[in-house]
């Protein structure tokens, strides 16, 4: 931690899509991970994501959190929207669902900003998570740092900060509807 800089909590989906985030943003903030995301299926799916940023997180030092694993709190969220495509409305309420957690667990633990690394990746859509991020920021009082990782190479950054740090990277979203649109 480095004195008078500001903190910032980063909700985290994977370690492979949180690499390059984290080398950005601790130029700037002292930086902690949150691991929030219920939306991951099946479970042992969920357990290799979280301990592999766990890892992660203790190799380059940066302290992690975890919310806990609650499915069928992401299942009552989404009911009615399983037919929608990726990128359409579950995903809006998914990813309002884990910015929401994540800035309630920020104001809690004296955070000023929160992020996400959900915009690294090529299949999300940055703005619609922005400007989620920023309306739930708002509500909490806090700040919410707009980002499009995937921006200026970000995402093939991230790419290549996995394979060479020997990442588990998966091939789907981590909802049990885009596993099967995969």
């Amino acid at each position: 931690m480095v004195a008078n800089r500001p903190k910032l909590l980063l909700h985290v989906c994977c370690a492979p899509c949180c690499t390059y985030p984290v080398k950005l943003l601790r130029d700037e903030f002292d930086v902690e991970m949150f691991f929030y995301n219920p939306n991951i299926h099946p479970e042992e799916e969920y357990r290799a994501r979280l301990e592999e940023a766990r890892k992660y997180a203790e190799k380059i030092g940066v302290e992690f959190h975890e919310y806990g694993y609650d499915p069928d709190a992401w299942f009552r969220a989404t009911s009615g929207l399983k037919d929608e495509p990726e990128g359409g409305d579950r995903c809006e309420v998914c990813y309002r669902m884990r910015l929401g957690k994540t800035a309630r667990f920020a104001v809690t633990n004296g955070f000023d900003y929160f992020t996400t690394t959900l915009s690294i990746s090529p299949h999300k859509d940055a703005a619609m998570i922005n400007g989620l991020g920023a309306v739930i920021a708002d509500m909490f009082g806090l700040k919410f740092y707009t980002a499009d990782f995937k921006q200026d190479g970000g995402f093939k950054r991230s790419v290549d900060m996995s394979k060479e740090a020997g990442l588990y990277r998966q091939n789907y979203c981590g909802c049990v509807y885009s596993k099967k649109e995969k």
